[in-house]
């Protein structure tokens, strides 16, 4: 069976660790420059700390250096690159031909090139591009059904990542300028404002309205959990997790949960996970949780009320008093929590001062006062209880080992037989033989603070040497010291091949292409492709382009996909951007004013 791979974010040092312990296969994480998460950025110092302790698991980890480039950042990150390959980097994830371009050139080590879903990953024609200039691995656009990750698959052999769960960009990615266009916050370079997440309201030609100041771009989180045989027997390798801005706690929570599921599939990690509470995904971030987009459904994928966490359904409210009211729930709710519902198409919420127990539920005591109703369904987007268990988790992954201990020497070996000898000569025969047992299984027992388990501890002599308890102490210190360093530098990266000439599949591209520097240009060009218009970032040509382009569709949602075909987002300044609908593909585009 194919082996797969969990992959999680790390925003720092201290997520991508609690990735790692909570089941990850991989982890990805950014510099301090270059990636597409501007305020997710880590020192070099920190990055090989990480690949020290992940290579340990055979965990990979991958560097996101996906922005688009200008001319001198291309520059210096050439010499990022050269950096991540000297710290074992495992692969980077780009988004920039100018980088394809120096890699055809030769002119950047053979490390790993993963092509980030912000190249707009969505046909057999472009995945299979990739294929033949010598890509390993594409990261597949968020909007494709099942069938057409199949029909990739199908046509293509090369690896196959996809996001299973996280926040999804309500554009096609590396298709969204209306952050640059808004406020010169370019998504594309790793600044987006994320405009999605406002206000807006859609209106007809006559000036109408058809909904007013609500989130029409805003999308509920990715959630696919029940469908990750089906992505399996599809093709995909890495199941990605979204988040490089999310804390450890999320990470924690989230990873550990997918761990779970995947147990009775093949991963491509080592170790074994140790856990001390029970995941749920609706305890962490979550505007709502969806899976539309794998079956081409579309109908339940949009948030309208908030772009905020509403986290867990937990009930409804069924009395309301002067400073309470009561929600009827089987879920235990404590003082802090955090509670939130929806009043007049928008979000409102509360901690709670105090609670008290009643039939089928509880009193509620709200910190504030608020406008509730009878009927209303309540969320609790923060669970005091869950967020210190999770801050106080001791999950820990283990490398099981057996240590063999003889007249004149102490062993020790992991399941793949990387051994260290400590020699026993100098010390003196035992004279208590059974309590000088007891003391070797007493110290070399004790590995809670290290990255091992000890599965079994064989005794091959009758003759055991007298070792105090000390000195037995410190040489099992060193000895998985020893057996550390010697399973870390047995790990073998792998290099990518050089890359190839191929035809691209178009002939002429604009800024769509996000050409942000001559080095893309030429690569572009060497491809057989004529580019007509640099980067928009470049060229700040706005009048009358796409600034979005969807899956989601506003005529769909609110019309039935019937009816006028001239509509307008307004935003809360008043600047209309009229939309188009290619039905035929069921997209929307957002377009820049007139």
């Amino acid at each position: 069976m194919q082996k797969i791979e969990l992959l999680a974010p790390a925003q720092n040092y201290e997520c991508a660790i609690s990735a790692i312990n909570s089941g990850a296969d991989a982890v990805y994480i950014g510099t301090n420059a270059y990636g597409a998460r501007k305020n997710a950025g880590n020192s070099l110092e920190d990055i090989e700390k990480i690949i020290s302790y992940a290579h340990l698991f055979n965990v990979k980890v991958y560097v996101t250096v996906n922005t688009i480039l200008d001319d001198n950042e291309l520059i210096e990150c050439q010499k990022l690159i050269q950096k991540l390959y000297e710290i074992k980097t495992d692969a980077i994830i780009i988004t920039d031909f100018g980088i394809l371009n120096l890699a055809l050139d030769d002119k950047i080590p053979p490390i790993v090139l993963h092509m980030s879903t912000q190249c707009d990953n969505r046909t057999v024609e472009k995945i299979k591009f990739f294929e033949n200039i010598g890509i390993k691995r594409v990261i597949l656009a968020r909007e494709l059904t099942l069938e057409q990750i199949k029909k990739i698959k199908k046509n293509t052999n090369i690896e196959l990542e996809h996001f299973v769960h996280g926040a999804l960009c309500v554009s096609y990615s590396g298709c969204c300028y209306m952050s640059q266009f808004i406020g010169k916050r370019s998504a594309n370079r790793g600044d987006c404002a994320q405009a999605c997440r406002k206000k807006y309201s859609l209106i007809n030609k006559k000036g109408e309205f058809l909904a007013k100041n609500r989130y029409l771009l805003s999308l509920k989180d990715n959630n696919l959990s029940k469908h990750l045989n089906k992505l399996y027997e599809a093709g995909i390798e890495s199941f990605k997790i979204e988040g490089r801005l999310k804390d450890k706690n999320y990470v924690k929570n989230v990873v550990l949960y997918y761990h779970n599921l995947l147990k009775d599939i093949p991963r491509k990690s080592r170790g074994k996970i140790i856990s001390d509470f029970t995941p749920n995904p609706y305890k962490s971030f979550n505007r709502g949780f969806c899976d539309d987009y794998l079956f081409n459904k579309k109908d339940n994928i949009y948030n309208f009320h908030t772009p905020k966490s509403t986290g867990e359904l937990i009930g409804e409210v069924n009395g309301v008093g002067d400073n309470f009211f009561s929600v009827k729930t089987n879920l235990e709710l404590n003082p802090q929590d955090g509670l939130c519902f929806i009043e007049n198409n928008d979000l409102e919420g509360c901690l709670i001062n105090s609670v008290q127990k009643i039939k089928n539920g509880y009193k509620v005591f709200p910190n504030k006062k608020i406008n509730i109703k009878k009927g209303v369904k309540i969320y609790r987007n923060i669970d005091q209880k869950f967020n210190k268990t999770l801050e106080n988790s001791k999950t820990q992954r283990k490398l099981e080992i057996n240590f063999i201990i003889d007249k004149d020497s102490v062993s020790v070996f992991d399941e793949n037989n990387i051994k260290i000898n400590y020699p026993l000569q100098d010390f003196e025969i035992a004279q208590n033989q059974e309590k000088m047992k007891e003391n070797y299984k007493k110290s070399l027992f004790k590995t809670s603070d290290t990255p091992y388990l000890v599965k079994n501890i064989e005794f091959k002599s009758e003759a055991l040497r007298f070792i105090p308890l000390s000195t037995l102490n410190e040489i099992r210190r060193k000895i998985l010291e020893e057996l550390s360093q010697k399973i870390i530098s047995r790990y073998k990266v792998k290099k990518q091949k050089p890359l190839n000439i191929a035809k691209f599949p178009l002939d002429e591209g604009d800024y769509k292409l996000n050409v942000h520097n001559s080095k893309a240009k030429e690569f572009y060009e060497t491809a057989g492709v004529k580019i007509s218009q640099m980067s928009l970032e470049s060229t700040n040509n706005t009048k009358k382009i796409e600034l979005m382009r969807t899956k989601h569709c506003l005529k769909r949602a609110f019309l039935g996909c019937r009816g006028e075909d001239e509509l307008f987002l307004a935003d809360d300044r008043g600047q209309k951007y009229p939309l188009i609908f290619d039905c035929k593909n069921c997209e929307m585009v957002v377009m820049s004013p007139d």
